[in-house]
């Protein structure tokens, strides 16, 4: 079986309406679409993850409540209704969300919910989401069993599962060292570090056949100090490490790595690494392999969203976005997106009718075009894109960056990834 991924004030909700004009803004009589969106704010991944998070979803509820949005999504708020948000952090583990998550539903009345980095997170919320009946889009965790174990008829998730992220990076090792014979990996002891390991070395084994596993750490989640690690690292002699770390930890890492000399002898990969390329700059070697599960952040293509996108969120917050805020905002349109497709049959729609309309929704987010094309219609793929780091006149950017087609790294429908990788890929267009 498969497993599974400006400080704010310490209340559990905080309800905010995006701008101080709605009212003014739209009809008096309009209802409130009230949003529930769950994302970390306090913890170790709240720097990385869930601030960026929110900082997204602030700007773009602010956008469409005020039809500043790009076509086509230039048109006011959701369903015909303003957007209100309703903040939850998502620190305290899976048991404590399942509680938020029912008082969202039951006492805030939220139309739907947006949310989750943790895979331990989503995977509490879905069947609970499912029993009582509330449209729920898992906005960036990565467990690739979320829909593979179970079908769900109220959950999605808008952003490719993780298996794409380690079958590209598979890719990616093979075609710049093809002469791998080693790999090591340290990744954490939970459902995402354990399946993004699987999926790449077993990826690794179908490409590379013959290539070794040299050692595979496995530290607790959060554990901040990997100097056993280290040094197990440092006595296989691999040409690379991987590595699915993200937030606190993966900084943690990298700094760690590179004062015992990781880094002069093993090439680092780091799958979900772009949303640390900023913040660790002067950290990062140059040559590591960089990802952002997805076409996310620096990836991100050219388009009108996407520049809307960044120039906002540069200006309000003065950092560029990452890929959690890219994620955050994609699944926010995603809703969108459905509402007015709904909307085209039934000018007041209902939550179940948006929850058909996104059913194999096809839509575009600054990232370019999504397909709700797995799970029965609840799974997005899009492409993937992977690069190396490079320090560049004090900045930190990516060069040598391939980009790998949905259909080379995302599994066909009907199977689960697990299958696929084993089964070397078939169907694969790269």
């Amino acid at each position: 079986m498969r497993h599974q991924h400006c400080c704010m004030p310490s209340v559990k909700h905080i309800l905010c309406a995006a701008t101080l004009s709605l009212a003014a803004a739209l009809p008096a009589a309009a209802q409130e679409f009230k949003l529930g969106v769950v994302t970390f704010l306090s913890g170790q991944a709240a720097g990385p993850f869930g601030i960026p998070a929110k900082n997204a979803a602030e700007i773009t509820v602010d956008a469409i409540n005020a039809g500043a949005l790009p076509a086509p999504y230039n048109k006011k708020g959701i369903a015909g209704m303003p957007v209100k948000m309703i903040l939850v952090d998502e620190n305290g583990g899976p048991s404590k969300q399942v509680t938020e998550y029912r008082n969202l539903v039951e006492r805030d009345k939220a139309d739907a919910v947006i949310g989750y980095v943790s895979s331990g997170d989503c995977l509490a919320i879905a069947p609970v989401a499912d029993e009582l009946k509330k449209l729920t889009i898992l906005f960036d965790c990565g467990a690739p069993r979320v829909f593979e174990e179970k079908d769900y008829k109220y959950v999605f998730r808008t952003r490719p599962h993780g298996a794409m992220d380690n079958v590209a990076a598979a890719r990616y090792v093979a075609d710049i060292l093809p002469n791998v014979k080693k790999v090591n990996g340290i990744n954490q002891n939970y459902a995402w570090g354990q399946d993004s390991w699987e999926d790449f070395t077993k990826s690794m084994a179908k490409l590379k056949p013959g290539v070794e596993v040299g050692t595979s750490q496995m530290p607790k989640l959060g554990a901040g100090t990997y100097s056993s690690e280290i040094s197990a690292l440092l006595l296989n002699d691999a040409q690379l490490v991987h590595s699915s770390f993200w937030g606190a930890d993966l900084e943690s890492f990298i700094q760690q790595a590179k004062a015992r000399g990781l880094y002069d002898k093993q090439l680092l990969v780091l799958t979900a690494g772009e949303p640390s390329m900023f913040r660790l700059a002067n950290e990062i070697p140059d040559g590591a392999v960089i990802g952002a599960r997805g076409p996310f952040g620096v990836f991100a293509p050219d388009n009108a969203l996407n520049r809307w996108f960044r120039d906002a969120y540069q200006k309000k917050f003065d950092s560029p976005p990452s890929y959690a805020s890219y994620v955050m905002s994609q699944a926010i349109l995603g809703l969108k997106a459905a509402a007015e497709k709904a909307m085209a049959k039934n000018p007041k729609p209902s939550g179940e009718d948006i929850v058909t309309a996104l059913e194999k929704l096809e839509f575009e987010a600054p990232s370019g075009t999504v397909k709700m094309s797995l799970a029965k219609g609840h799974q997005a793929v899009q492409e993937n894109a992977i690069g190396r780091f490079k320090l560049q006149g004090g900045k930190a950017t990516i060069v040598d960056v391939k980009r790998y087609p949905p259909e080379c790294v995302n599994p066909p429908e009907g199977t689960t990834a697990a299958k696929w990788i084993e089964a070397g890929f078939p169907g694969a267009k790269c």
